[in-house]
């Protein structure tokens, strides 16, 4: 079986890790629906655009060089690998703390952009300082890349495909976000919402930690 054809059946199972790693509420979910709420559908639409790039500048990222790197020492991956964990296990106990807020750390009441470009850098700028897409495109993309089929070319198309599906689930919370937002202006749902946050989180660790080189 050709690496492509490899690839191809992988996605579906690719295409639902994002998923998920996209439903999980966090510093994403907040500021789409931030826009969504104050600045409009216009503006959070040219966010999510801006969130979607910086998925693929990571994935371009990842394909040139670090993961490249990665695949032929044990020892940089597992530097990145506990590196990583150590990030998002400080970000959950962050998360956690929050829970001491009213509101948690789901704040969608603050800081929208509703002019187009701002919007978009807004987007952009919220997914590069995002430290889960940077664990995913560097430590968990490879992963899925067949063996048979170029590592670098894989990691920038499977990149592309999560682009996709992050940029459907917003286009959804933004299309719903008119019923939402009775429910999200409630302190305990938004509570709720960061501690969730936080297991889901800690989840993407202990894959993280449980993962192997490619």
């Amino acid at each position: 079986m050709s690496g492509g054809v490899q690839l191809l059946r992988i996605i579906p199972a690719f295409a639902l890790t994002a998923l998920l790693l996209a439903i999980v509420p966090g510093q994403g979910v907040a500021m789409v629906l931030r826009q969504s709420l104050i600045g409009g559908r216009r503006a959070a639409f040219f966010s999510v655009a801006g969130n979607s790039s910086g998925l693929v500048l990571w994935g371009a990222m990842s394909a040139v060089g670090l993961s490249a790197i990665f695949a032929k020492s044990h020892t940089a991956f597992n530097i990145l690998k506990y590196a990583g964990v150590i990030f998002l296990l400080g970000l959950a106990v962050q998360t956690l703390i929050q829970l001491k807020n009213e509101f948690g750390k789901f704040d969608v009441v603050s800081g929208a952009k509703t002019k187009d470009g701002a919007a978009y850098r807004l987007g952009l700028f919220t997914n590069l300082t995002n430290v889960k897409a940077a664990v995913f495109a560097v430590a968990f993309t490879p992963q899925f890349v067949p063996h048979k089929f170029s590592l670098g070319l894989g990691i920038f198309l499977l990149a592309c495909v999560q682009a996709m599906v992050s940029f459907s689930w917003y286009t959804f919370l933004i299309l719903a976000v008119d019923k939402s937002a009775i429910f999200l202006a409630r302190p305990k749902v938004r509570r709720t919402l960061t501690g969730i946050s936080a297991g889901g989180i800690v989840l993407l660790a202990i894959g993280l930690l449980l993962s192997h080189p490619r």
